[in-house]
């Protein structure tokens, strides 16, 4: 289903003034630039004489456009041209050259080492404004996109810490597998982003009946994990209210009136909702368009567990029904969302709840649980480093 997308804000970015710096040993040139800037009030002049302190002052001053003379003392434009070109912070910086030279030759070679514009001085006023203009404004949207992908960089930084945490809390939730007592039970959950919609829990009613419950909520991320935490915590803390949480129907339709679509952003979810009477055997169970968990018996016997209705949320009003199963000594159920079988191999078929069953059967009658190991297979088969939807199954083991 398609998640709605959240708004995002950009933050207060750096704002960039053309900032020119003349590098010319000739003051009365310097003097003549500035006096063609001054009217333009948005343009920022800096004057270098001497050319060996050009890269320091223009590394402290982070000009927009460097206007450089080439006939100097000491050391030519063209080799301080290389150097700019060279050094980290100033090798994208526009280059003018400024020169008194019109040889073709000279141009050829400016251009070559890295100049951006080549002007014979002392240019048209007009013109000389117009090219810093120019120049300056492609280099200020370069300097504003690099700040944005900062931003945006950091903001991606500070969000998928945020989301670590939720992931964090959503795991924190899941019960501990129980190892010992009537009830076995081990899982595992992964999901296929930062955040998921599966979620799933198990619980004692009474010393006699044990609850089970497995759902998943449409889509993946934030709202998809809000709503699974919200249901599993009313069905874990039975705080649904007018619910007998011994009768599976009951429960289904109390979460069907609590969590309509339309008041949960458009999110449903499906559900599996079981109470197995440890005493009898008596699973009593009621599944909420979830796909039908499988029943193991020790001799590798495997069968679904069938129930139908309708989704939880989409329609109010709905009337739910719950069925019921004898669950042998040492068999076991297994609870799962669709990620667990519904794979795509990388050649187009698919692998379906009927490759999940086989599997099932051959693997886990003799007392192993290695959902790992169905996790490794799956992605081995999906051919990827995750699967395309959450993975969670749930086995329960009734003990002999």
């Amino acid at each position: 289903m398609t998640q709605k997308e959240s708004n995002f804000t950009a933050p207060n970015l750096a704002h960039y003034d053309i900032n020119v710096l003349l590098v010319d040993d000739q003051p009365i040139v310097a003097e003549t630039v500035r006096r063609m800037l001054v009217p333009e009030k948005d343009i920022i002049f800096h004057y270098c004489q001497n050319p060996a302190d050009a890269m320091k002052m223009a590394t402290e001053i982070s000009p927009t456009i460097i206007l450089q003379d080439l006939v100097m003392p000491d050391i030519d434009g063209l080799t301080l041209v290389k150097f700019y070109r060279k050094h980290p912070q100033l090798k994208d910086i526009p280059l003018i050259v400024l020169s008194s030279k019109e040889e073709a030759t000279t141009k050829a070679e400016a251009f070559a080492l890295g100049a951006n514009d080549y002007l014979v001085k002392l240019p048209d006023k007009i013109e000389l404004i117009a090219r810093i203009r120019y120049h300056s404004k492609g280099y200020i949207a370069l300097l504003e996109r690099n700040d944005a992908y900062q931003a945006l960089k950091k903001s991606q930084e500070i969000l998928a810490s945020e989301l670590a945490q939720a992931a964090d809390y959503v795991a924190s939730l899941f019960p501990e597998p129980l190892t010992e007592g009537r009830i076995r039970t081990n899982w595992r959950y992964n999901p296929s982003s930062e955040l998921g919609g599966d979620s799933f829990g198990y619980h004692w009613i009474d010393d006699e009946h044990f609850a089970i419950y497995l759902l998943d909520v449409c889509g993946h991320g934030v709202g998809s994990a809000l709503l699974a935490v919200s249901a599993i915590n009313v069905l874990s803390g039975q705080t649904l209210p007018d619910t007998d949480f011994l009768v599976p129907a009951s429960v289904m339709k109390s979460l069907n009136d609590a969590f309509p679509m339309d008041r949960n952003n458009g999110f449903f979810f499906t559900i599996w909702y079981g109470v197995l009477n440890v005493n009898t055997g008596e699973l009593k169970f009621s599944g909420g368009g979830h796909p039908f968990p499988f029943l193991l018996t020790k001799s590798g016997e495997i069968s679904e567990i069938e129930n139908i209705n309708l989704v939880v949320g989409c329609m109010s009003g709905v009337s739910y029904t719950s069925s019921s199963v004898m669950i042998p000594r040492g068999a076991k159920v297994f609870v799962f969302s669709d990620g667990a079988f519904e794979i795509e191999r990388p050649d187009g078929t698919f692998w379906d709840e009927h490759g999940l069953m086989h599997y099932l059967s051959q693997k886990f009658p003799d007392g192993k649980t290695e959902l790992d190991d169905l996790h490794s297979y799956l992605l081995d088969m999906r051919g990827k480093p995750i699967l395309d939807d959450d993975y969670s199954i749930l086995c329960v083991e009734l003990q002999e």
